[in-house]
């Protein structure tokens, strides 16, 4: 199976300047766990995950204060549509992330999550061959 089927296409792009608490509120909304930063200066876009809150909030960090700029990745890792899931989920695994930028012709097209790995592999039975 390929990752566009799987793929969430609702991208939510926050910028830099946004506070954790705003950019947490649009994801809650949305029911996602990343969103995209964009700012114009920069050459690609970087990403803030559910995790990059947790973390700074976690350690004392106020949310209505705190901005994106401060606990986003520096960068964020990208897959083509015609990966295949097991490719994205091994890609994923190997660098420790739980979201993939999905680009085609060097546009964002969606992101891919475990959580979308996981339902499309639960709908559609695991691809191992092993045991359920």
């Amino acid at each position: 199976m390929r990752v566009s089927v799987g793929m969430s296409e609702v991208v939510l792009r926050v910028g830099p300047s946004h506070t954790l608490r705003e950019a947490a509120t649009r994801m809650t909304d949305h029911g996602i766990g990343a969103a995209i930063v964009e700012d114009e200066n920069w050459p690609v876009p970087r990403i803030l995950t559910e995790r990059d809150i947790l973390k700074a909030i976690g350690t004392g960090r106020d949310p209505d204060v705190e901005l994106v700029s401060d606990h986003m990745s520096e960068s964020v890792i990208t897959a083509g549509p015609e990966w295949s899931m097991e490719r994205a989920a091994m890609e994923m695994s190997r660098r420790k992330i739980r979201h993939l930028a999905i680009y085609k012709d060097g546009e964002l097209i969606g992101v891919l999550s475990m959580r979308d790995i996981m339902r499309v592999w639960t709908a559609e039975g695991a691809t191992s061959g092993g045991p359920p």
